[in-house]
């Protein structure tokens, strides 16, 4: 297959030209947005803790507060800075002809329609760009969350951790990635139609199957003991109208100190997972809070809502990797042959965030609203608001979480209300 360069693709210099420096000027925007909003966030850390509210010491003491402010001020400047870094890598990635270069060698191997190695070009894009950021990830695990004490992994086990995922992308990704590509060949222009349904299809079984072989290649899950807490566990399921299959502990202590549950699978294989550090953190009265919190967004219909907008923007993504393969403009502007599909589904997943970032605190404000709601429901369950308050000043404490973030950071990228929203939303009516 014969290498298009940009210069052979006269037709197009000028739409592609000025497609890739739209690219540029957008990115140049959202990084200096985000570094924006950081140095907001930052400045407005440093005020409060200069002379702290009051209200903070009743969820941590004095030399916590300090250690939360640190650890906020030390993770916004190593984002920022790879923030930065991942902009040249994109930069560099859109206008030095790489990609190009890399998309002729991958399909010299076999014929320029094989669904196997645009899939293949993909992934070792994908894999090349994940071996860029391996340092910055080394960095923040056993530097950052060292530091502050969170990081409880091994290095051995850190890198045990990428080889599997190396593997289970090569095994589930790149067929994955061949059969939607695949799709062209076999339903001609409906295979965006049938390329997200079958995405959908796949992440629906995964719900399914992840806990069962995925998870336990990552971590170890135990049956909850026999006991009060799993009593008193059982009992909130029943009275709430909530039926698990199982409640299981995640050993996520080997690898940090971090806290979590969560729901995995639905219908009958649907499961309670709780941390191990979640169990050692809280009180059984605390945790039964926090599960009546993650019951909620499944009584109130959080997941399902969740799910379709999930489904709408699967189906919109590829019915806009459909239209851009084949316009005359957006494969050549970055190197590549027109009605090729790999190359435009790499592109979109490279340029995409240019264009949902904007749109991100959209989303953010719904999943807001879902916590306000699932805090209530947590809140009526239990009897009083006390018990989730409890827990969530815990949380905060262990997690060292920021505590008072400015209004703007929060509100752009905060999925979760802040603790202090959270708090007067439980008092309410009580």
């Amino acid at each position: 297959m014969r290498f298009f360069k940009p210069k052979k693709l006269h037709i197009f210099a000028t739409s592609g030209s000025s497609l890739v420096s739209l690219c540029v000027l957008l990115l140049g925007l959202k990084t200096s947005v985000t570094y924006y909003l950081a140095r907001l966030n930052r400045k407005e850390v440093k005020r409060n803790q200069e002379s702290p509210p009051e209200a903070i010491f009743a969820v941590m003491d004095k030399p916590t507060y300090d250690k939360s402010v640190a650890y906020t001020l030390t993770k916004s400047r190593f984002e920022i800075l790879t923030d930065v870094i991942d902009a040249v890598v994109l930069v560099t990635l859109l206008v030095s002809g790489i990609l190009p270069k890399l998309y002729t060698n991958v399909m010299s191997f076999g014929h320029e329609s094989s669904a196997w190695l645009g899939a293949l070009f993909i992934l070792v894009t994908t894999l090349l760009l994940s071996f860029v950021s391996l340092p910055f990830e080394w960095y923040n695990q056993f530097r950052i969350e060292a530091q502050f004490g969170f990081n409880q992994s091994s290095l051995k086990l850190w890198i045990s951790d990428k080889l599997k995922g190396l593997i289970l992308s090569l095994l589930i990704g790149l067929p994955l990635l061949a059969g939607i590509l695949s799709l062209v060949n076999w339903v001609g222009s409906a295979w965006w139609i049938w390329g997200f349904i079958l995405l959908f299809v796949f992440q629906l079984i995964m719900l399914v199957l992840y806990p069962v072989l995925i998870m336990p290649l990552f971590n170890k899950l135990s049956p909850l003991p026999e006991g009060a807490l799993k009593e008193r566990l059982l009992a909130l399921g029943d009275r709430t109208g909530f039926k698990a299959k199982t409640i299981q502990v995640m050993d996520g202590s080997k690898r940090s100190a971090h806290s979590n549950a969560f729901f995995t699978g639905f219908g009958k294989f649907r499961r309670i997972v709780l941390f191990d550090t979640l169990i050692a953190q809280l009180s059984e009265e605390e945790l039964e809070a926090v599960l009546a919190h993650e019951i909620g967004h499944y009584r109130l219909g959080h997941i399902p809502k969740s799910l379709v907008l999930s489904f709408l923007g699967t189906a919109l993504s590829f019915g806009v990797i459909a239209w851009l393969a084949t316009t005359p403009w957006f494969n050549p502007a970055f190197g590549f042959k027109a009605g090729v599909l790999a190359p435009t589904f790499l592109l979109l997943g490279l340029v995409g965030s240019l264009v949902t970032f904007w749109i991100s605190p959209l989303f953010n404000i719904l999943s807001r609203k879902h916590e306000y709601e699932a805090d209530l429901f947590a809140k009526k369950a239990m009897g009083n608001a006390e018990s989730m308050i409890g827990a969530l000043r815990k949380l905060s404490s262990k997690n060292l979480s920021n505590l008072t973030p400015h209004p703007w950071y929060s509100g752009f990228y905060y999925s979760h209300p802040t603790l202090v929203e959270r708090e007067a939303s439980l008092r309410k009516n009580s």
